[in-house]
């Protein structure tokens, strides 16, 4: 069975730009409910014993699996941001493979932050801004709702 995750700051660590509210309202309930949901669903099932993104990838495209989809989806989906936020905010890059991937794929850091905001604001409606590794390259990923990089064995 699944658990939230603790947040890895202070609940109100994020302010002035994201309230504590706003994170008790999306860790400790919209989370939580995706978590309490996805076990109900799993519970005596084949899947019960299966990681988040095996159960994701097992059950996308699959019309009577919509719910559990949806549910292990965002549940995976809210434990990655959670660990993408940090009090101390962005900043740079550090320096690596991936601060070279940026460089190369996308011509410098303001480019890629640049690109990276583009895709996040033309994202209509509820969804998610991506970045993932996709045979070799760095790319840029908009999805809607519950739909996830992993479904598709991105890694990001």
């Amino acid at each position: 069975m699944f658990e939230l995750p603790n947040l890895p700051f202070d609940k109100n660590a994020l302010e002035p730009y994201m309230s504590r509210m706003t994170l008790d309202l999306h860790h400790g309930k919209h989370h939580l409910n995706y978590i309490n949901t996805l076990n109900g669903l799993i519970e005596r099932t084949r899947f019960a014993d299966q990681s988040l993104p095996d159960i994701i990838k097992k059950t996308a495209g699959v019309p009577e699996q919509t719910a559990l989809f949806n549910n292990a989806a965002q549940a995976w989906n809210h434990g990655f941001f959670w660990k993408c936020l940090t009090p101390l905010g962005g900043g740079a890059l550090p320096d690596g493979a991936f601060k070279d991937a940026v460089r190369r794929d996308f011509d410098g850091e303001g480019n890629f932050k640049a690109k990276l905001a583009e895709t996040a604001l033309s994202q209509f409606g509820s969804g998610w801004a991506w970045v993932v590794a996709d045979k070799g390259e760095i790319r840029l990923l908009k999805t809607a709702n519950a739909d996830t990089p992993v479904a598709r064995g991105l890694k990001t």
